[in-house]
């Protein structure tokens, strides 16, 4: 009897200990869904509409840019891209902004641009989710909802890198189209 009653509390423990260790691989699981609900909330009062910012830069070169995507319906419709400081030195002047329309989308050759992939938010939710927020080994990660609640700043820097090591997104601000 009291084998029986070890092995049942064995397994028990067992079972709270893996069904807790999907968290233990995941950053910032709380914020982010909470932040993910309110974007399924905006997504559904903006009719999947918006616009969203995405900023970033060099620390190296010291440049900055800004990638400004336009979503109608759920569909990326347009895609605006901009340095705003530092490069206009070493950029030719044609490459220091650009926009994009629907079926220009990814098709511009812009050697010198850093500019944000075309993304709806709900494939940047899904990246935070599946690759950003993962945790690992040697990595810092991050994750903000200043805008509304929803995705601010979502990513992480490997510890050893020592310049533009970030990998995920800044998304400046988000409005409703």
């Amino acid at each position: 009897m009291k084998t029986r009653n070890y092995l049942i509390a064995l397994l028990l423990i067992s079972g709270l200990l893996f069904s807790c260790s999907s968290d233990d691989d995941f950053n910032y699981q709380n914020d982010f869904e909470s932040s993910q609900k309110s974007w399924l909330s905006f997504k559904e009062s903006s009719n999947n509409s918006y616009t969203y910012v995405v900023s970033g830069g060099s620390v190296f070169t010291s440049y900055g840019w800004e990638t400004t995507i336009t979503v109608s319906n759920g569909k990326v419709i347009e895609r605006e891209f901009r340095f705003t400081t530092g490069a206009e030195n070493f950029i030719p002047v044609d490459e220091l902004e650009w926009t994009e329309n629907e079926n220009e989308i990814g098709s511009s050759e812009h050697e010198y641009t850093s500019a944000f992939s075309a993304l709806t938010l709900d494939e940047i939710y899904n990246l935070a989710e599946q690759e950003w927020l993962i945790k690992r080994k040697g990595a810092t990660s991050y994750f903000k909802s200043e805008n509304n609640g929803l995705i601010s700043t979502c990513g992480y820097t490997k510890k050893e890198c020592l310049d533009d090591c970030f990998v995920g997104v800044t998304i400046k601000n988000i409005t409703a189209l």
